[in-house]
């Protein structure tokens, strides 16, 4: 009996051990390579360059390389050389990594229509679902059961684009989409390790984390890189993938955990294609009234702002973990508090309505 527990705990060691240094090597790879990668984007010409026009997402005065997702790329392709396995499923998983990557960058040096970076990332994500066979095929929660049949393929895909594009829209500051996609990476490795689900999500979850984090080291406020679209993009993809593996593997026990996780970019997403539609506009025009935005308009700094999106991050982190880990009962009033927050918040800013060009309409109907 002695023995057995020792043995375990030798095995705990060694666990802990690897996945320190999963994150130690991916972080300080991105971390040292990124001067490097700098001086690329200046000699290939993917920069973002200050504009002044109604719509430009980004808020900066000076032009900035944008391809910080070619390190976080290469450090994520440098771990996995020493930390992962040989299987048809992480082939998929590289295969469509490089897809994502590619249009990324593409875009980072000339920027290219929707259109074809839908078609970059329907691509990446087909390898994924009908190569790897990795696949949503049932969703249980708040006691609901459903089976998705042959509808699991486009459904999935549509979940890979989905997040694709939610981590896309929410690069708007430094350091947001990597600081969000690192605690989402950190929350699912925190309930993985109690859980004692040690998988190839596992092994990807410490690995992305490293990275970004080498990533953030250089995009935080005041950045001197941007992930460009083939950062944010690829963090977008690799959330995704994490997601249905961990689910696939029961590393979750519900695959609305990992939505929840990531409540704020969804949400925003959600926001904006309500507000497009509304105002008649492109699901893909973009505009200066996301969340983080609003609390720009609140006279907060670009640093406290990106900070405040944290804590909220991180509280429906921890209501997840307990979810997952401690009281179901107690998760749901967490998230439920949590939204009814977030809920408010919109209603007090211009995430959705214009209250300004609102009040002027209801003036004039009474007119």
């Amino acid at each position: 009996m002695v023995k057995l527990i020792v043995e375990v705990s030798l095995m705990g060691d060694e666990i802990i051990t690897r996945i320190f240094l999963m994150i130690l090597i991916s972080f300080l790879f991105v971390a040292l390579v990124m001067p490097f990668i700098k001086k690329l984007a200046f000699h290939i010409g993917a920069l973002d360059v200050p504009r002044s026009e109604e719509g430009h997402r980004h808020i900066h005065k000076k032009t900035t390389p944008k391809l910080g997702g070619l390190a976080i790329f290469l450090g994520f392709l440098f771990s996995y050389m020493i930390f992962g396995e040989h299987s048809s499923t992480m082939n998929s998983i590289l295969i469509g990594s490089f897809l994502i990557v590619l249009t990324g960058i593409i875009d980072d040096i000339h920027s290219i229509k929707a259109s074809v970076k839908f078609v970059g990332q329907l691509a990446a994500a087909c390898v994924v679902v009908f190569y790897g066979g990795i696949l949503l095929q049932d969703v249980s929660a708040f006691g609901f059961y459903v089976d998705f049949g042959v509808l699991a393929y486009p459904i999935t895909i549509i979940f890979i684009v989905a997040c694709i594009n939610c981590m896309n829209l929410i690069d708007g500051l430094d350091g947001l989409a990597g600081g969000i996609s690192a605690i989402y990476y950190l929350t699912i490795g925190i309930i993985a390790a109690i859980m004692g689900k040690l998988g190839l999500d596992v092994t990807l979850t410490f690995i992305m984390f490293g990275a970004v984090l080498g990533f953030l080291v250089h995009n935080f406020h005041p950045a001197t890189i941007f992930a460009g679209d083939s950062g944010s993009m690829f963090m977008g993809f690799m959330v995704a993938v994490i997601a249905l593996l961990g689910f696939k593997n029961v590393t979750l026990t519900s695959f609305i955990v990992p939505l929840l996780i990531l409540a704020i970019p969804i949400l925003d997403t959600f926001f904006a294609i309500v507000r497009r539609k509304l105002k008649g506009k492109s699901f893909s025009t973009p505009d200066k009234l996301h969340i983080h935005h609003q609390f720009l308009n609140m006279n907060f700094s670009y640093r406290t702002s990106v900070l405040i999106i944290y804590a909220i991050q991180i509280l429906f982190a921890v209501a997840s973990i307990v979810y997952v880990l401690r009281d179901r009962q107690l998760g749901y009033i967490l998230y439920t508090i949590l939204v009814i927050i977030v809920m408010l918040l919109v209603l007090k800013t211009d995430v959705v309505f214009d209250h300004k060009q609102l009040e002027k309409k209801l003036k004039s109907l009474k007119k």
